[in-house]
């Protein structure tokens, strides 16, 4: 029907970025992904929260207690184009805490080559939001991280000022109940940059 908007959906995953950039350039409505500040004002864009995901490290042995932030690592790898938004996240974490970075280049941030870098390390170190629900390995254990415990925001991104009633209704529809997520507790860690730090959702 003429004169109805449509709402494009791409399930294409791809980085925070990247996604943040083709919201941008109209190529695709709405994206699901990691920004800051910085980002919504460059590509004129306007985010919602959506999602929190509180980070954990992974350690050997069999001690499951909190780990203090300053005793953590957190990986860094060569691959920008892939893993810039997670490098910068890593990068001030560790300013904050005190965390040691780690720098790698073979993809480990994720998947069976993060865990062979926590065996390699023998210390703490940091998941990435891509390994959430990955089953840990039986040598090695989930910790939570305090002092701060770390979050990861997912913002649902628009074009700023955008008037598409589709697009507009879907926002509305994805976003209307999601509350804080626990990010104005004392306790959580947001990058400077993060457009939800103390504050919850930006309506």
């Amino acid at each position: 029907m003429s004169g109805v908007a449509q709402l494009h959906v791409d399930a294409w995953v791809m980085p925070s970025h990247t996604q943040a950039t083709r919201v941008a350039d109209g190529t695709i409505d709405l994206a699901i992904c990691w920004v800051q500040t910085g980002d919504l004002a460059a590509h004129d864009l306007e985010a919602r929260l959506i999602g929190a995901d509180r980070l954990f490290a992974i350690s050997t042995g069999a001690d499951a207690s909190p780990v203090q932030a300053r005793d953590t690592s957190v990986l860094l790898d060569a691959d920008t184009a892939t893993w810039d938004s997670w490098n910068r996240y890593a990068e001030e974490f560790a300013r904050d805490t005190g965390a040691r970075t780690v720098h790698i280049a073979d993809g480990g941030v994720t998947g069976p080559t993060f865990f062979d870098h926590v065996r390699r390390l023998r210390r703490p170190v940091v998941n990435s939001p891509k390994g959430q629900t990955a089953p840990v390995p039986p040598d090695l254990v989930k910790r939570p991280v305090a002092n701060p415990a770390p979050y990861w925001t997912w913002a649902l991104v628009s074009q700023r000022g955008e008037t598409r009633e589709a697009v507009q209704a879907t926002v509305e529809a994805l976003t209307c109940d999601v509350g804080t997520l626990g990010l104005d507790a004392g306790t959580a860690w947001l990058p400077a940059g993060d457009p939800f730090r103390g504050t919850g959702p930006d309506r």
